[in-house]
């Protein structure tokens, strides 16, 4: 191994970042001080001796990814980004976790420059480090396919930073295990253990040997510990450094090193204490602590200019001889590759491909499954669109989210005798592991390609936290969920999502939407690739019918785009309007042909996705749904959020409660889906 060059320029960083988290957190009055203190010299090591990143440039598409997966930490990050020079000062450490600052509680993607996705909920950081890892596979496939895995200037390293808290989640184990079989060479993660959690030492909760637990999966395994059996604590950064320069070494297996360490060292009096884990220090503590390192207790928030200069110097340095090496080779692949390396700049540039809507299949008047459509319409637009790509928790052939004659993302000799693996494959297989493979696919969508993951709409809620993530981070990821309602029969409740259109639609900046027929599917499909912006495209199992379309006829399905619009005119003098999404659209259809022969002249709207239709204007909308019409809401799922379309006088058909095993058909019948109800809510809406 290669020695490690580490100076007393270096230790006084260290201790300056630890002085600082210490500061920074009894100024605030609250954080997470004890790791950040114990972990400075790991993520120095990695700033400033490991990682090729550039200040200057953040997202320079050749740098390593590092990903904080212990969020609560965020000074650990946060102070070597400012040691780094990533436009962090010792200012914005004195305002850590105020309004306004570019230090907030937990790390935020697009709020602090060099932080690559946002980290709260613990393990959700681990998982998003596996996307990272398969995001640069995929990328390097698309982009330079003819390069080695691991050679191209596509590829990168991702590390992470990972806790006990980490490890106790069981999205991590999710992950993990997928990683081992992605065999994901390029993920390292450092695991901090130092057995404190909020309540106190892990052993209340947490015995499991973390490394064995690791090795069973697959992964390749090292452990350090810097306590010695509790005998003496010896920070032994050339022995971590050894242990990452190793792990970078082994090419077909994510690492994890086990770091045993106490938390909150070399504070005097309370390392190791669970009290300073998500608490200040507190004024007397501190002063020991700078008093120990030998810094002056009567300043605060200071750098040493040695200090500043050394670290930024060091990291410009580092980023220009990595950026040069980079470079040379780059510009020698766009060389030889020049339509690789237009694609590469459109997609740097998120431009979609001209004319890519040419690729969408038009259906003709018959029936068919909303979820079918979607797979037909993702096989049409392989080759339109080459960056996307994408898979199921397990649910392939239920969702029907492979593209036809595309290989898996997998090694070569994990294929199956239904999908031959490829390591430039496209087609994602991600196990039973939904919340994985919602974070998974947000860390992918952070990058250059366009990912979706699907599952049944019922098991949504096993991966909210990861959808909840997207919308915060504003993340293109596309979630297809199928399986919509009580239409998926048989199975049952426990199958049959009830409040799940209403419980997302909650979400803020998540845009949901509910195709009515086939031909809503493909524009839904275009639109959603034309807005990059978290979505989750719900689908029908059971066929339903592909409404006629043209002159004299419904509306084209492109008003899809505006989230709703009128699919049918009234024929007789216009007094209701029937408001409907999905499979009810289509018996609403129906009930209008009653309604008309009743001489009540009745609109069709049409409501793929509330959110977009809510985002045109007023006048637009007024258009769609106007004061003077009865309004009836049609939605199989409970119908909170439809009174602001009917109005107070207007009628809301519903599902209030759970489903039960039987066929669709029927419990659309028994729970009044039918054309009778719908007829006799419209009346009394009138009557109204």
């Amino acid at each position: 191994m290669s020695e490690l060059k580490w100076n007393e320029l270096d230790e006084r960083a260290v201790d300056t970042a630890r002085v600082l988290a210490a500061e920074a957190v009894d100024k605030a009055g609250s954080g997470h001080p004890g790791t950040a203190i114990s972990l400075a010299p790991v993520a120095y090591l990695l700033y400033q001796k490991i990682m090729k990143l550039d200040p200057k440039d953040p997202k320079w598409v050749g740098r390593d990814r590092f990903v904080l997966s212990i969020g609560h930490s965020s000074l650990t990050q946060y102070l070597q980004l400012m040691l780094a020079g990533f436009g962090l000062e010792p200012e914005d450490i004195a305002k850590l976790r105020t309004e306004g600052s570019l230090t907030p509680g937990h790390p935020e993607y697009g709020h602090t420059a060099g932080v690559e996705v946002t980290t709260g909920p613990l393990g959700a950081g681990l998982a998003n480090a596996v996307g990272f890892a398969m995001a640069s596979r995929r990328e390097r496939g698309l982009l330079d396919p003819l390069t080695p895995d691991g050679e191209s200037v596509f590829n990168y390293n991702t590390y992470v930073i990972a806790g006990d808290g980490d490890m106790q989640e069981g999205v991590t184990s999710e992950a993990s295990s997928l990683a081992a079989t992605q065999k994901l060479g390029s993920l390292i993660v450092i695991y901090d253990d130092n057995h404190i959690s909020i309540e106190g030492d892990t052993k209340i909760a947490f015995t499991e040997d973390v490394a064995a637990r690791y090795a069973a999966y697959g992964w390749h395994v090292q452990e350090l510990d810097w306590t010695n059996g509790g005998t003496e604590y010896i920070e032994d950064v050339q022995g971590l450094y050894d242990a990452i320069m190793a792990a970078q070494a082994v090419t077909d297996k994510p690492s994890l090193i086990r770091l045993r360490t106490i938390i909150g060292w070399p504070l005097p009096h309370k390392a190791g204490s669970h009290s300073i884990h998500g608490s200040k220090i507190g004024a007397e503590e501190t002063a020991a602590l700078k008093e120990k390192l030998g810094f002056d207790t009567e300043k605060f928030f200071v750098v040493e200019p040695e200090v500043m200069e050394h670290t930024r110097t060091n990291a410009a340095e580092r980023a220009t001889k990595a950026k040069e090496e980079w470079q040379e080779r780059f510009d020698a692949w766009r060389f030889d590759s020049p339509d690789k390396g237009a694609l590469f700049d459109r997609l740097a540039e998120g431009r979609l491909p001209e004319g890519f809507e040419d690729a969408l299949p038009v259906y003709e008047p018959g029936k068919k499954s909303t979820r079918s459509a979607s797979g037909e319409v993702l096989t049409a637009l392989a080759d339109a669109v080459p960056e996307l790509w994408g898979g199921s928790a397990d649910l392939a052939g239920s969702n029907n989210t492979t593209m036809k004659g595309q290989p898996s993302f997998l090694p070569p000799e994990q294929s199956s005798a239904d999908f031959k693996g490829d390591y430039n494959g496209r087609t994602l297989h991600f196990g039973i592991r939904e919340h994985a493979m919602g974070n998974i696919l947000n860390a992918i969508n952070a990058g250059l390609t366009r990912a979706y993951g699907g599952t049944f709409f019922v098991f949504a809620d096993y991966m909210r936290g990861a959808v909840r993530l997207a919308a915060l981070q504003g993340l293109p990821s596309i979630f297809v969920w199928s399986h919509d309602s009580i239409g998926v029969g048989e199975d049952g409740p426990t199958h049959q999502p009830v409040e799940h259109l209403w419980s997302y639609r909650a979400i803020p900046g998540l845009d949901i939407v509910r195709p009515a027929d086939a031909n809503e599917v493909a524009a839904a499909w275009a639109q959603i690739l034309r807005d990059p912006h978290p979505t989750g495209l719900i689908l029908s199992r059971q066929d339903l019918p592909i409404v006629e379309r043209g002159e004299g006829l419904a509306a084209p399905a492109a008003n899809v785009a505006k989230g709703g619009y009128v699919l049918y005119e009234a024929k007789a003098e216009e007094k209701v309007a029937l408001l409907a999404t999905g499979s009810e659209v289509g018996l609403a259809v129906a009930a209008r042909e009653e309604l008309e022969k009743l001489g009540i002249g009745t609109r069709v709207v049409s409501l793929p996705c509330l959110e977009w239709f809510d985002a045109q204007s007023e006048e637009y909308r007024k258009s769609v749904i106007p004061d003077g019409l009865a309004k009836v809401s049609i939605e199989a799922g409970i119908g909170l959020g439809w009174r602001s379309y009917v109005g107070d006088k207007g009628e809301i058909i519903s599902l209030e409660h759970f489903g039960e095993s039987a066929p669709g058909s029927r419990l659309f019948e028994k729970y009044g889906f039918t054309v009778e109800n719908v007829v006799e809510k419209a009346q009394l809406a009138l009557s109204k």
